[in-house]
């Protein structure tokens, strides 16, 4: 399944919720300095959904905060249970 995000570095706090131009939103500590955020938008995109984090990858915009990142799911019953939650998700923040 895959999903795009918009990263926020340098909030106060690490969240997932809310949508911007209809990517969810991931509001991480890390500043964009080497990746840092990035890797803590996947772990936080985890934790929201979850799911282990090396089951979540980035697929596309690795120096952007438009990000395309893909969410391994074993099967169909656990993909619905995701989208929910997804839902769920965009519409808090």
């Amino acid at each position: 399944m895959r999903l795009e995000i918009r990263v926020r570095p340098g909030s106060s706090r690490t969240g997932v919720g809310g949508e911007h131009g209809g990517r969810l939103v991931v509001s991480v500590h890390e500043r964009a300095v080497d990746g840092k955020a990035t890797d803590a938008a996947l772990d936080a995109v985890a934790e929201a959904l979850a799911v282990p984090a090396r089951r979540v990858r980035l697929v596309r915009g690795a120096t952007s905060r438009d990000k395309l990142v893909e969410v391994e799911t074993r099967d169909d019953v656990e993909e619905a249970a995701l989208v929910a939650r997804l839902e769920q998700l965009r519409s808090s923040g």
